[in-house]
């Protein structure tokens, strides 16, 4: 088993790969977004974006019962509107669920309505500090 194999063009070549573990372990670690606030985010996201979608998807099985039992003739295009509302909700939801987390180590509120400006805000200078950057 001492025998040395050449590796494959694919593989990762181990001695670089833990020379750079070593430099990755020496300096600290430093996070953009602390972990409770990106779990609070990912919560917050989650329930925003994912009620809206599920209601899209209730809508065609709603629809399809409606129609199949003959309670109500409800148009294709109809069922097609509705749900496409639903999942543009969910969309907005997603950026929404972002904005609206508290970056405080207290949760803050349920909606989250008074971080969205402070969060905004945060976006922004990111986002010229970014720019201002590149040039």
């Amino acid at each position: 088993m001492g025998d040395k194999r050449t590796p494959l063009p694919f593989e990762p070549d181990k001695r670089a790969e833990s020379a750079s573990s070593r430099e990755a372990g020496s300096r600290p670690a430093s996070e953009a977004i602390p972990k409770v606030v990106a779990n609070r985010m990912a919560r917050r996201v989650a329930v925003f974006t994912g009620l809206p979608t599920m209601a899209s998807m209730g809508v065609f099985v709603g629809s399809y019962v409606l129609i199949t039992q003959g309670i109500a003739d409800i148009p294709t295009g109809t069922t097609l509107g509705v749900s496409g509302l639903f999942f543009l909700l969910g969309l907005a939801g997603l950026s929404y669920g972002v904005l609206s987390a508290s970056w405080d180590p207290q949760p803050g509120t349920l909606l989250g309505i008074e971080n969205i400006s402070t969060n905004l805000q945060r976006l922004r200078t990111s986002i010229r500090s970014q720019k201002g950057s590149k040039k």
